[in-house]
């Protein structure tokens, strides 16, 4: 029998899925960093399983996550976001998300790619912590984008954020995915 962490709903493959093979492992790709901000983003009060099985109703909804299709949404992309049932139908968070795309689309010209914007936070290092909700470095992240106009991206956000894209590994202790647990 494997271990996971405790908050892992084993009844939920998908979830399962996404505990076993995407949550702590690094992915810099952009497609991918870009995909799961928009997804924490929409995560804001609510439990990211939720938004995890409504994720390929929001690559539909968004364009495959197409930022350079996200960037150009009109008045009418909005009100049919706005009347999709598949997704978080949340007026503000669909205006913040096609803000936040074009701000992590200015971020990513800045730096080459949205990856070496987070290096500057994280030197490059991968942190080893469970139990937590927020950093310094989320934190920071979360201040420094506020400050660049982006919205739902506070520190809980930006930390599960990291999670999910594998700086921060917070598998539980006693977790098969734990690295502590492989030495």
């Amino acid at each position: 029998m494997i271990t996971r962490c405790k908050w892992c709903n084993l009844n939920n493959p998908r979830y399962v899925k996404y505990h076993d093979e995407e949550l702590g492992v690094l992915n810099v790709d952009d497609s991918y960093l870009y995909e799961m901000l928009i997804l924490e983003m929409f995560q804001t009060g609510l439990s990211f399983e939720c938004i995890l099985n409504k994720r390929e109703n929001f690559k539909k909804a968004y364009s495959n996550f197409n930022i350079d299709e996200v960037i150009n949404y009109t008045d009418e992309d909005i009100n049919r976001l706005l009347n999709d049932k598949g997704i978080i139908r949340n007026k503000l968070k669909i205006l913040a998300s096609i803000n936040n795309s074009k701000i992590f689309k200015s971020i990513r010209d800045e730096y080459s790619n949205f990856y070496n914007y987070l290096k500057v936070f994280t030197k490059g290092k991968i942190y080893q912590e469970n139990d937590k909700t927020r950093s310094e470095l989320s934190d920071a992240i979360s201040k420094d984008l506020k400050k660049r106009g982006m919205k739902f991206v506070g520190t809980i956000i930006i930390y599960s954020y990291l999670q999910a894209i594998g700086i921060i590994n917070s598998h539980d202790d006693d977790c098969f995915f734990n690295p502590l647990n492989h030495k």
